[in-house]
């Protein structure tokens, strides 16, 4: 039995019925901002999202902000925990070979059943099957960089319990240096503004870490802000 692939099939269906109950019982509550937040969430325009005919489950507001960021910091590794389909992989990798130097994009998921031919096939795309938060996985980054010297950009958008983000979050710790970039993702649930009774997720995450190592990172609230709107509040981060 597939138990991987069926754990995500559920999931979609409780995101679709998710989706329908907000619509029912929707009321403005917020800024124009705000709204179009939930709304953009609620109707999950998220979801119905490609690059290149890939599934890419990520707010296009974002993606457009990881490119500029992407090409003015030039990494030579791009990290992804959370690779679902690998259209947010391609689309880091088909970004980076316009930038000009050597690179290779790593993303981690505990399952690959789902990845899409397109995604799996690109040269510049490391894809490794482990949990994110996997020992194995912090020694095969560190093996990368001596390989791939530079900038590491990294996001994280697999599971987003506040345990499990914090740990991703701390695994990252020592591998990322002064200038390096991280995104944590979907920190807008549990009510930041949407998915309110989540539970504690990424946002609590951010919070939680930043607590225990209050100098580790700069927030780029220039970049957050820049749209008006972002799936990921408090998650810009730039190592200090």
């Amino acid at each position: 039995m597939d138990v991987a692939g069926a754990f995500m099939r559920l999931m979609d269906v409780l995101r679709k019925l998710t989706s329908a109950v907000a619509q029912l019982i929707y009321r403005p509550t917020g800024s124009a901002a705000e709204e179009y937040h939930k709304w953009y969430y609620s109707n999950l325009v998220w979801n119905q999202t490609t690059w290149l005919g890939v599934q890419c489950w990520k707010s296009v507001s974002d993606m457009w902000n990881y490119q500029e960021i992407l090409f003015d910091l030039k990494p030579s590794l791009v990290i992804e925990f959370g690779s679902r389909y690998g259209g947010s992989a391609l689309f880091f990798a088909n970004v980076m070979r316009h930038a000009g130097q050597p690179f290779k994009v790593v993303s981690v998921d505990i399952s690959h059943k789902a990845l899409d031919p397109i995604a799996r096939r690109d040269p510049d795309i490391l894809f490794i099957e482990s949990s994110s938060t996997a020992p194995a996985v912090a020694e095969h980054i560190e093996r990368l960089k001596g390989e791939y010297r530079g900038n590491i950009f990294a996001i994280l958008d697999s599971d987003h319990s506040m345990d499990h983000v914090l740990a991703e979050m701390k695994l990252l710790r020592p591998l990322l240096s002064s200038g390096d970039y991280l995104v944590v993702e979907d920190s807008d649930i549990n009510g930041h503004p949407v998915l309110p009774g989540f539970g504690p997720g990424p946002y609590e995450a951010i919070e939680a870490y930043e607590r225990e190592f209050p100098n580790d990172y700069k927030h780029d609230v220039a970049r957050e802000n820049k749209f008006g709107w972002t799936s990921a509040p408090n998650g810009y981060l730039i190592r200090n």
